[in-house]
């Protein structure tokens, strides 16, 4: 896999308590048959299946990828990733509170993972983006890529955070296990990787190439997640400044232009025209709840994600190259596994100005907050109308009915990671409301000059 690929309230009592309960379904599904939401808890306890039976044995972390076929050419089965297992622990939370696996369990299994990410290697509090989960030792994603990945760690924390909120107030064994996720996040210096005090986050840092990578967290992508923990850390904050210089470029990165009638809002990094790859709307709202928020440059979030999907769907629709099945339902560009022109499996970030027939599940089902009826007419015809493209642990990660139907029995933890927190997110706000709700991320956006009414952040 390429890097460089990717860039381009107060949870109620019965939440908390140390009981597990089966959620109401909010509002929000009341215009969905009983038929689809069985079909979203269904995917939902599918996906669920690559964190809880496939994770790797020894750290119960989520794999980098999981391949059914048996075939990993990297020899990396028992590689682990950091931020995709970050969507793994949020992806378990949803599964007790589905009543899909027993909270005891989970309790366990989680604890199993905080204290082997204890004593992970570590690089000035970031992890690395791939571990071995044999040893905790730091596998290089790339020659200088050997350190710690600030990215996949807030991807991770983002978890971390969801965890702790979740048991904070549950029985002893939850306590403690959210007590070891607290030290665990408090330990990440998000000030180191400013490199010095530049008002700008660094995304990697190795103890042997130094800032040889040089890769600033400037432009809108799928990184502000980052900035946003980093200016809530209670231990190694960064200030305001940081994030106005660096992430919004002085207020630089806004754009009056628009796609199909849509305001763009901002300038997707090298994809200005329709937008980034789905997962950019995705990766960094897990917990943080766009809903409502806004900040000096962008009026809401919400609509910015939106829009972002809807031109994506759009494009689809409208279908330019051709490509057999785009359409109302099949549809969705993001990154992940991809078929090369040999008909073998790659990987590549998908968009529409990278378009070449494949669509990965994860782009529409992981959107299902902000285009719910789009959303469910592709869950509904992936499960109803094309079984083959499902597997043992819910979509497949590449899918094209293009190449005859074409698919590869593999899986990628940050592809089926971010599936059902979405969902869930949809159904009853679950993940929004632990993250948001955590007094250190609450603190940390009002230093960032965010609002949001829905979380009382004036």
């Amino acid at each position: 896999m390429n890097k460089i690929a990717l860039i381009s309230g107060l949870l109620t009592l019965s939440l908390l308590s140390c009981e597990s309960v089966k959620p109401a379904i909010v509002s929000t599904e009341d215009h969905l048959s009983t038929a689809d939401e069985v079909l979203m808890t269904k995917v939902q306890k599918d996906v669920l299946k690559y964190f809880w039976e496939y994770a790797e044995p020894n750290s119960m972390l989520g794999r980098e990828r999981y391949h059914e076929d048996g075939i990993y050419p990297q020899n990396d089965k028992n590689v682990i990733t950091t931020g995709g297992s970050g969507f793994g622990m949020m992806t378990i939370l949803v599964g007790i509170e589905r009543n899909f696996i027993p909270r005891k369990e989970a309790v366990k299994r989680l604890t199993t993972m905080a204290d082997f990410l204890a004593k992970s290697d570590r690089h000035h509090g970031a992890w690395s983006h791939w571990i071995d989960g044999e040893t905790g030792k730091t596998v290089p994603f790339g020659k200088k890529d050997n350190g710690g990945d600030l990215v996949e760690t807030a991807f991770l924390v983002q978890g971390i955070i969801s965890v702790r909120e979740y048991f904070k107030n549950g029985n002893t064994e939850e306590k403690i296990l959210a007590q070891k996720m607290d030290q665990l996040w408090k330990g990440v210096e998000w000030n180191w990787y400013t490199k010095g005090g530049e008002k700008t986050l660094y995304w990697h840092w190795s103890p042997t190439y130094g800032w040889d990578m040089n890769f600033p967290l400037k432009g809108y992508d799928e990184t502000l997640v980052t900035y946003i923990l980093a200016a809530s850390s209670p231990t190694h904050p960064i200030d305001a400044e940081t994030y106005y210089k660096g992430w919004t470029k002085d207020g630089t990165y806004t754009t009056d232009k628009t796609k199909y009638g849509l305001p763009m809002y901002v300038k997707h990094n090298g994809a200005e025209e329709y937008g980034g790859p789905l997962f950019w709307s995705h990766y960094s709202y897990l917990g943080l709840d766009p809903t409502g928020l806004s900040d000096w440059y962008v009026s809401n979030y919400f609509d910015l994600n939106k829009n972002q999907v809807l031109i994506d769907y759009k494009y689809c629709v409208e279908n330019p190259k051709k490509w057999k099945g785009y359409g109302p339902n099949y549809w969705g560009l993001s990154a992940g596994y991809t078929r090369n022109k040999d008909g073998s499996a790659g990987y590549t970030a998908h968009t529409p100005i990278n378009d070449s027939g494949v669509i990965n599940p994860t782009a529409a089902l992981s959107s299902f907050p902000y285009t719910p009826q789009e959303s469910m007419d592709f869950l509904r015809f992936l499960y109803q109308k094309k079984p083959q493209f499902i597997g043992s642990a819910g979509p497949y990660d590449a899918t094209s009915i293009n190449y005859d139907n074409w698919f590869t029995p593999r899986y990628l933890a940050i592809d089926q990671g971010t599936i059902s927190p979405m969902i869930e997110n949809y159904r009853t706000g679950l993940i929004w409301k632990l993250f948001m709700n955590a007094p250190e991320i609450q603190q940390g956006l009002k230093k960032l000059d965010f609002k949001s009414k829905k979380y009382n952040i004036q």
